[in-house]
């Protein structure tokens, strides 16, 4: 297995940020042929999804976030800023991990598919990605 951890800034506020580029970039740095791109982020409040970007697609998932899990004083873990609570719950919907295949070294994902880091919590403006190369031979 290789391995690689990006640092992502994702600013003072809720964030969809593309990571496809060091996506593509480790897996052209290490050589990777054929296997699995693993990708973690070791936050309690942040995560990764696989969607469209650029189309309003990025602008559309903050705002869902927003109605499922609003930014207010409802969240029993109540430090931080206001609604911080809810940055805790969204892993559960967002996971902080995905697996792409890779075929002769590019990610079999499909044309209008990005890797974005979630973050809604301002309070970190910083996150870490690991990223994982693993192949079977």
């Amino acid at each position: 297995m290789m391995s690689k951890v990006i640092s992502v800034a994702t600013g003072s506020k809720e964030a969809v940020h593309d990571i496809t580029g060091e996506c593509l970039s480790f897996l052209r740095d290490i050589g990777a042929s054929d296997g699995l791109l693993n990708l973690f982020v070791p936050h309690a409040t942040a995560g990764l999804a696989l969607i469209e970007l650029g189309s309003g697609s990025d602008q559309d998932l903050l705002s869902a976030l927003s109605e499922l899990l609003p930014a207010d004083d409802r969240w029993a873990h109540a430090h931080g800023s206001r609604g911080h609570g809810r940055s805790h719950v969204m892993p559960a919907f967002i996971a902080p991990y995905a697996t792409i295949p890779v075929i002769d070294g590019k990610p079999a994902m499909g044309t209008w598919q990005s890797v974005a880091v979630v973050d809604l919590n301002v309070d970190n403006v910083v996150r870490k990605v690991r990223l994982s190369f693993i192949t079977g031979g």
